[in-house]
Formats: structure tokens, C-alpha cells, sequence
């Protein structure tokens, strides 16, 4: 009879002791509450919980990915595109990330979602897509401050995808092309501009040196002689025109 009783015993103990052991992994931690106070986090190991007592919460410490959807959003300049980006962190305060937070990981989705739409508003598409890497520093920055909070650590925040719609594309490539050729007009321009200068310039030099002139008239000629045409015509100055005349 006491033997059994001792069996029955030892079997109740076994069975307590091991429905009160549990085995948290290197990268798990437990958030413990007795009688649904916190009580502190346990872990990694073995830990010793009380069936009835104690209850825990595994909590994984490891980095999780978030892919944010698409996003619309409007930028500086009016265009619309569609952005979607994804979201690396990782739990550093297990006991915040579940005792201030319902569900810190869709919390944190959310906030990635809302912080992206409300920093990309503020830039120029130009910005968006020529400076990515500012861009999803700023989002980093600004959501890891915000999840401090929940014992959220952003690691990081990568903007995958910046898509533009057709007619966007087919608008930005008109613009382009007049920018384009505004630019060669204005070249042109200054270049037309800056001849007349010089001609001007050249102009004012013939008319002082008769020298000048005279070696103007020779060039010509010769290039006269060096075409393949049966007619050439002379330049004669005005003034030997003038004593013939007087003559």
C-alpha cells in the first residue's frame, strides 16, 4: 500500500515537473506574468513555469520582414505613383513588444505604411527615384524612433518598386523632349548671337585697315579661282569705283 502511494506520488511530481518545464530556444525569450502580472522575461534555456500559476509568452528576437503593399501616394509635384517598399526588424524589448502593443508586427506594418506615404509626399519625383537610398533612411529614422517605444529595433528599409502610370510616362517624355529642345534653341541663339559679334567686330577691322581689306579680296579671289566654274566675278572697293567716277 505505501509503496503505491509512493508511485502515485512520484508520478504526480514527474508529471508537475515536467508540464512546468519549458525549453526557450537561443533566440526566444519568454515574458512571464503569475496570476497575470508581469514578472519578468525569462530565457534562453530551460525555465520553470507553475501550471495554473504562471503562464509566458514566446517572443522571437530574431530580424522579420514586412513587405509594404503598394502605396499610392502624391508627390511634391502632383504626379501620381504607386510605391511599394519592405521593412526589416526585430524585437529588442520583449516585454514592451507585448505588454504596450496588440500586435506590435501588424502595428508596425501599419506605421511603415502611413510614415512612407507621408515622407515621399514631401519630394519631387526626381528625388524619389535619384535618391532612394535618402529616402529610405529618412523612413528608417523616423519609424525606428516611433517603435522605440513598443521594443521595435528598424534595422532597415528598402524602397522596391516606384511605378509610374503610362499616361505619367507619356506626359514626363513630352516635357523632356520640349526641355530638350528648348536648351538647343537657346545654344543655337547664343551661338547666332556670338557670330554677329564677331562679324561686327570683323566689320569694324576691314573698314579701318585698308590693308585688311585688300588681303579680304585676295582670300576671296582665290577662292574663286580654286572652283570649277567658268565666270568669276571681282570685288571691286568702292573707292577705286569712286576716282573712276571722278575721273
Amino acid at each position: 500500500m505505501h509503496i503505491g502511494v509512493t508511485l502515485a506520488i512520484v508520478f504526480f511530481v514527474f508529471v508537475f515537473i515536467m508540464s512546468a518545464l519549458r525549453v526557450l530556444r537561443e533566440y526566444e525569450r519568454g515574458v512571464t506574468y503569475t496570476f497575470g502580472r508581469y514578472t519578468g522575461t525569462k530565457g534562453p534555456g530551460i525555465i520553470f513555469v507553475f501550471p495554473g500559476v504562471q503562464q509566458i509568452v514566446r517572443v522571437d528576437l530574431r530580424v522579420r520582414t514586412i513587405d509594404i503593399p503598394s502605396q499610392d501616394v502624391i508627390s511634391k509635384d502632383n504626379i501620381s505613383v504607386k510605391v511599394n517598399a519592405v521593412v526589416y526588424f526585430r524585437v529588442v524589448t520583449p516585454d514592451n513588444a507585448i505588454n504596450k502593443v496588440t500586435d506590435f508586427i501588424r502595428a508596425t506594418s501599419e506605421l511603415a505604411q502611413t510614415t512612407l506615404r507621408s515622407v515621399l509626399g514631401k519630394h519631387d519625383l526626381d528625388d524619389m527615384l535619384s535618391e532612394r537610398d535618402k529616402l529610405s533612411s529618412d523612413i528608417r529614422e523616423i519609424l525606428d524612433g516611433m517603435t522605440d517605444q513598443w521594443g521595435i529595433k528598424v534595422s532597415n528599409v528598402e524602397l522596391k518598386h516606384i511605378d509610374i502610370a503610362e499616361s505619367m510616362i507619356r506626359a514626363i517624355g513630352r516635357q523632356a523632349e520640349a526641355e530638350r529642345e528648348r536648351r538647343a534653341k537657346v545654344i543655337s541663339a547664343e551661338g547666332e548671337l556670338q557670330a554677329a559679334s564677331k562679324l561686327v567686330e570683323a566689320s569694324r577691322m576691314l573698314s579701318t585697315e585698308q590693308g585688311a581689306m585688300q588681303l579680304r579680296y585676295l582670300s576671296a579671289v582665290q577662292d574663286i579661282a580654286g572652283e570649277k566654274t567658268s565666270t568669276i566675278v571681282l570685288p571691286v572697293p568702292l573707292d577705286i569705283l569712286k576716282r573712276l567716277g571722278s575721273g
